[in-house]
């Protein structure tokens, strides 16, 4: 049987009654836990110790606190950092929050709260074996012990690493961290963080210059050192891709320092000797690995160098660099400043006399 044109008009909107009324009990779900509550666990509201990785995605936020009990869906969670504009504003380590809170309670809770621990800086440029001396002056824990996992190649390739340890992945931060933390969990923070930081196409744009993520990260710690201002990181850069495309020896200082175990400093023509894949003066392309941890603006400039045509540099003595595009200006340009620094020196000479 047939319904009638009227028996289907009721029937129409007795279901579009029910589709609203559903709407609704949905919107003031979310309403709720919005505004009033983040999960529906009953009794009074406790205090509850959360630890947000260094690095986390909100996905993965919106995971612990669901199994924490904090939220019942991670989904408005998401939304709720969205909507607050708090993708990244949500503090790392651990801190204690209160159950029963409304996302948007709880989300502003997760940008504001301080976290349980000691804030431990690690400054851009610095070493593995630098890294481990301040861990053990803040937290105490076995310098000896961080410097044998970041140098342990199996722990090494288990965090997705290709390179001879971990240097250059240990990205610069400041990290709050508990007295006498796991020295493989402290390295596998900061090389999640690395991740976290580095732009989502960081592998297509290295390519696009010829160059893996590996070498781009090597690059780039080169870059950290012999960059004193920021803005001629990209011209440095650029100086290193030209030498790479020509098949040149980079001739790095930096690189002979580093395989001297010396960190940044003044070399001497017998230090250019020394018989190490990481000295540039004798072996072709870049080194095995990075020589430091670089920060975020030596890794853009490596794989973003300036469009130049210089491939050599000379110290200023000033924080800057004088950029030439032939052997002979680069020679000029080293005898003018050496002719320079003579002249301020018996200038300072006489003055103190």
């Amino acid at each position: 049987m047939s319904l009638s044109p009227r028996s289907w008009s009721r029937t129409a909107r007795g279901i579009v009654t029910v589709v609203f009324a559903l709407g609704v009990l949905i919107s003031l779900e979310v309403f709720s836990r919005f505004l009033l509550e983040g999960s529906a666990s009953d009794g009074p509201r406790r205090m509850i110790e959360v630890s947000i990785p260094q690095g986390a995605s909100i996905v993965a936020i919106g995971d612990i606190l669901h199994k924490q009990g904090l939220i019942e869906h991670p989904w408005l969670f998401r939304y709720a950092v969205r909507i607050m504009g708090a993708d990244t504003k949500i503090q790392a380590g651990n801190m204690m929050l209160a159950s029963g809170q409304s996302l948007f309670e709880l989300v502003r809770n997760l940008t504001r709260a301080r976290a349980i621990g000691i804030p431990v800086t690690i400054p851009e440029g610095l070493t593995f074996v630098e890294i481990a001396g301040i861990l053990q002056r803040r937290l105490g824990v076995d310098s000896l012990a961080f410097v044998a996992a970041v140098r342990d190649t199996e722990f090494v390739r288990g965090l997705g690493v290709d390179g001879p340890s971990l240097e250059g992945y240990l990205y610069p931060d400041t990290y709050f961290m508990a007295v006498g933390s796991d020295v493989r969990r402290i390295a596998g923070r900061m090389v999640a963080n690395l991740r976290n930081h580095l732009p989502a196409d960081f592998g297509d744009r290295a390519a696009d210059v010829g160059l893996t993520s590996h070498e781009a990260l090597t690059l780039a710690s080169i870059i950290e050192w012999e960059t004193m201002t920021r803005s001629e990181s990209r011209v440095i850069s650029s100086v290193y891709h030209n030498r790479l495309k020509r098949g040149m020896l980079l001739q790095a200082d930096p690189t002979v320092s580093y395989a001297l175990d010396k960190g940044p400093s003044r070399l001497f023509y017998s230090d250019l000797k020394v018989d190490s894949p990481y000295n540039t003066y004798l072996y072709p392309g870049l080194p095995p690995g990075p020589i430091n941890n670089p920060g975020l603006a030596s890794i853009e400039a490596a794989v973003q160098p300036a469009s130049t045509n210089f491939f050599y540099f000379v110290a200023r003595g000033d924080g800057t660099h004088v950029f030439s595009a032939s052997l002979a200006d680069h020679l000029a340009a080293k005898q003018h400043l050496d002719r320079l620094r003579r002249e301020n020196a018996r200038s300072d000479t006489a003055t103190s006399g």
